[in-house]
């Protein structure tokens, strides 16, 4: 029998209405850092962000290109939290986070797993900050 194969997300595609504004707020506002941004033509470009310091998942921002694509910026999970940015230092990207003109919707709180809170990024997109346990 063979071994299993390994299998994880690598990127997810985030709408966006404008390359250059969310890649100057992805990478000043959070603690994300370009790694990728090529032009594909006609409008075009594979723009690739990650969490400084991560080796996991990507973000993809894809620009809005027809109205349904429009309608869809900032509310890609229905009004739901979409993205979930892990952590070992929360209280430090909170504070700069903040400091970055962050919106958070509440304050940090404790559960069971650890510390989260709530923050929505440049369109709207809800987001938690978590630090597990």
């Amino acid at each position: 029998m063979s071994e299993p194969t390994e299998r994880n997300i690598a990127n997810i595609a985030l709408i966006v209405d404008d390359y250059q504004r969310a890649i100057e707020y992805y990478t000043q506002c959070l603690p994300f850092e370009l790694v990728q941004n090529e032009d594909l033509g006609n409008g075009k470009r594979w723009v690739r962000l990650l969490p400084t310091n991560s080796f996991g998942a990507g973000l993809i921002l894809a620009k809005a290109t027809n109205s349904e694509q429009q309608l869809a910026v900032g509310n890609q999970a229905g009004g739901r939290v979409f993205l979930f940015l892990h952590t070992q230092d929360f209280w430090t990207d909170y504070k700069s986070m903040q400091a970055n003109g962050v919106c958070f919707l509440e304050q940090p709180r404790e559960e069971p797993y650890g510390i989260v809170a709530v923050f929505e990024d440049l369109y709207g997109n809800k987001w938690d900050l978590m630090q597990l346990n």
